[in-house]
């Protein structure tokens, strides 16, 4: 598609295959945008798209990711804020006729089997190496092996006795991410069954598989990518078949709704004469 929305603290870039979504720079953005900076989605990793009012003066588009598309919010599990879920963007309200344009058009994009669990990640997890500061240790991960290397003044004597910790990810079968805004957030490695490792602690300040966040460590933008690179690399030592493709040619009714659509918005004066030219030949091309 190629066609550019911006909107409050991100842009959406529409392409052919995915929505490149690039994060703004600015002071007042979560800092966990500032950390992901950009991510590209594929159209197989979506498994619907909104448009509903936000604050006053705005509205909001949400694409919605199918579960088990994204390590990132596969790893949050519903526990991030609505202010920061990259899948958001946040427009003034006299956009919200160009935002419907868009709304649609990524509807059509969407596959068969939008509405069921991807087999696979389709979203690119963050690289490693990454790492940060627990309340009771430090975690990082080079992409292959976590490792906690705990604080003498802060770990439990339970993880003191048991040492420092290396974890292969051929070893593990997922991450327990618990929000640091919750009042006990941690995040816990799920050890494969028979993996060499104690049976897990109820508390994580007793679990050596675990760090405990508390305030002012393991935030957000830096435990969550975290996480998810953990849990994409798991997943990695596993693959699954690939997703299926959307069909390439479309309902030719579709076509001309959006044909129709594209013409009020040129006759808005929303979308340039170009533009409509552009937009028009691209959608006639698909029949």
């Amino acid at each position: 598609m190629g066609d550019v929305l911006a909107g409050i603290q991100a842009t959406w870039e529409f392409e052919t295959d995915s929505v490149l979504i690039r994060f703004d720079r600015g002071v007042r953005r979560p800092k966990l945008f500032s950390t992901l900076r950009e991510r590209r989605v594929p159209h197989e990793a979506l498994a619907a798209v909104t448009l509903s009012p936000g604050k006053p003066g705005t509205v909001v588009l949400h694409a919605v990711p199918r579960a088990g598309a994204d390590p990132l919010m596969d790893a949050a599990a519903g526990q991030l804020k609505e202010a920061c879920d990259p899948y958001r963007l946040v427009l003034p309200v006299d956009r919200e006729t160009l935002a419907e344009y868009y709304a649609d058009a990524l509807r059509d994009m969407l596959g068969p089997d939008a509405d069921r669990p991807a087999e696979r990640y389709a979203v690119a997890a963050p690289p490693a190496p990454l790492g940060f500061k627990a309340y009771d240790g430090k975690a990082s991960f080079d992409g292959s092996r976590v490792r906690f290397r705990w604080s003498r003044t802060a770990a439990s004597t339970a993880k003191w006795n048991a040492g420092d910790q290396s974890w292969p990810v051929s070893e593990l079968t997922g991450v327990e991410w618990r929000s640091p805004e919750a009042f006990d957030g941690y995040l816990r490695l799920l050890p494969r069954p028979g993996a060499c490792a104690p049976a897990p602690a109820p508390q994580a300040d007793q679990d050596p598989a675990a760090v405990v966040f508390g305030l002012g460590y393991g935030p957000v933008h830096e435990s969550l990518p975290f996480a998810a690179a953990v849990l994409a690399s798991v997943r990695a030592q596993s693959p699954a078949p690939a997703l299926t493709a959307p069909p390439a040619r479309r309902d030719p009714a579709d076509i001309a709704d959006r044909i129709r659509h594209l013409g009020d918005l040129h006759l808005a004066g929303l979308v340039t004469d170009e533009e409509f030219t552009k937009k028009k030949a691209e959608l006639l091309a698909e029949l």
